[in-house]
């Protein structure tokens, strides 16, 4: 039996230093004050426990030469020190079990596991994961949800029920702002639940089919694991993942998820990066929706948040005191979801959401009213306007961005309504998609923001977030221009 992990020849070298340096100190304090053997803490002070550095930065005579040690060591290795050691303990541990485990019959390795194998492993798991996103998101939620479903409620709105609703409120109802509450443009019935019904629903139903289905298979746990070094470079871990896809579903459901996370500095890094770059179901439904008849500005698009995603959230844990949490989570077996269970997840989310979202978008429609009743709803636009026409698009565009201030979902609708009148182009479109995607928080999400993080830091977000949306659209659409880009 082995009685003594071996590691690679600098780790020895340098633990013997290190054990030799000890029996120096005497009985000096570091050595002392711990029961652990000689060999055990120079393991600890090779891979830089920090309770023992906290003891030695007292002599820092001592902590130079460690340093030093340290440094020379890492330079003989391939791998940082610490994961030299524990895929050692790793190899060691299995060669134990090998000699000592007999087994009668060899078993084959099953289907699940093969699948399980494909999935952590980035290699064929980042593949898997395109293959996911297209037909999931692309195809299922973009082409089929914002696309087809969306396109037949709405033509059955514009169609049958709002010039019924205009025609019945203009009979019964003499005075003209009420008229106004209800239907016409901006009405509750014709605007507020058409924008809730017609174009969320659809995109907010087939995006939670998508999220059960996957969430029943057991591939998200899969995903946090294949894609926890990615994410340690934006100072999360890879539990941050259910989160950020959660996100793309619902942000503020996803904003109270951010709990799991095991440390403050965590939980702050995720909910800011789902007020900037994470877009709900809805938005980034419609967005693909609109974009998919253009695969290169839907590439664009995508590649520019993603972008956005990793710049930000890597110079945001470098500059954010703190660390990173440990990554650990339960990886439940992969099997064939069932139908039912599928449809009852889907169907308590939608209710959830669209209780939630009804209300919101009913009351957008009433603020809206007033503003236009007193004519601050025509001076935001006019206000506005300037910053549309430095993104390069028109000043019919102005609303949108009003929209959005009181849902980013509320504000890609209205992008639906301009497209479909055929007032944006390509590049217009595109610029318009980025700045909704990085626009400020929904009203809900900001109030569990709030709730989250307190005042202080929900508006230090938004007086960031603002200004940054708009600054990366009048870079992208000068870049256009710069470079004589046209989708």
């Amino acid at each position: 039996m082995i009685s003594q992990v071996t590691y690679p020849e600098p780790i020895e070298t340098a633990i013997a230093q290190l054990e030799s340096w000890g029996q120096t100190l005497g009985d000096r304090y570091l050595f002392k004050n711990y029961s652990l053997s000689p060999r055990s803490l120079a393991l600890l002070l090779l891979q830089k426990d920090p309770t023992l550095w906290q003891t030695l930065e007292q002599d820092r005579e001592q902590c130079s030469y460690l340093e030093i040690l340290i440094t020379v060591t890492q330079n003989q290795l391939k791998q940082p020190i610490g994961l030299a050691i524990a895929n050692t303990r790793q190899s060691q541990a299995t060669a134990i079990e090998r000699a000592v485990v007999h087994e009668t019959k060899q078993t084959q390795s099953s289907l699940a596991e093969t699948l399980h194998q494909l999935t952590v492993n980035p290699i064929t798991g980042f593949p898997i994961l395109v293959v996911i996103l297209y037909y999931g998101v692309y195809k299922f939620v973009g082409e089929f949800g914002a696309g087809e479903l969306v396109d037949r409620i709405e033509t059955f709105f514009e169609g049958q029920i709002n010039p019924v609703v205009n025609y019945l409120t203009a009979q019964v109802i003499p005075w003209k702002p009420i008229q106004d509450l209800i239907a016409n443009d901006y009405g509750i019935i014709t605007l507020g639940i058409r924008y809730a019904t017609a174009i969320v629903l659809p995109v907010v139903a087939t995006y939670f089919l998508m999220f059960s289905f996957l969430e029943d298979s057991g591939y998200l746990p899969r995903l946090s694991l294949m894609l926890d070094r990615l994410f340690k470079s934006v100072g999360l871990s890879g539990r941050a993942v259910i989160p950020m896809v959660l996100g793309l579903g619902c942000d503020t459901m996803a904003t109270i998820v951010t709990r799991t996370l095991e440390t403050k500095r965590e939980r702050l890094i995720a909910t800011f990066l789902l007020s900037l770059v994470i877009p709900c179901a809805a938005q980034w439904g419609v967005i693909v929706g609109l974009l998919a008849q253009k695969p290169a500005a839907l590439l664009f698009w995508g590649g520019f948040i993603t972008a956005i995603f990793l710049v930000v959230g890597y110079l945001t844990a470098k500059f954010l005191p703190g660390t990173s949490g440990s990554f650990y989570m339960e990886v439940p077996p992969l099997r064939l979801p069932k139908l039912r269970n599928i449809l009852t997840k889907t169907w308590v989310r939608m209710k959830w959401y669209f209780v939630e979202i009804l209300p919101l978008f009913i009351w957008a429609s009433v603020l809206i009213w007033v503003g236009r009743l007193t004519g601050l709803f025509d001076l935001i636009i006019r206000a506005i306007e300037p910053l549309t026409w430095a993104l390069g698009m028109p000043k019919q565009a102005a609303p949108i961005f009003l929209y959005g201030f009181f849902r980013r979902d509320y504000g890609a609708a209205g992008l639906f309504d301009l497209q479909q009148q055929g007032s944006l182009t390509g590049n217009q479109l595109v610029v318009a998609a980025i700045v909704l995607t990085l626009f400020l928080p929904c009203i809900a999400q900001l109030q569990i923001l709030i709730k989250e993080q307190g005042s202080k830091t929900t508006l230090a977000i938004v007086m960031f977030v603002f200004p940054f949306a708009f600054l990366m659209g009048y870079i992208v659409n000068l870049g256009l221009i710069l470079f004589g880009v046209n989708f």
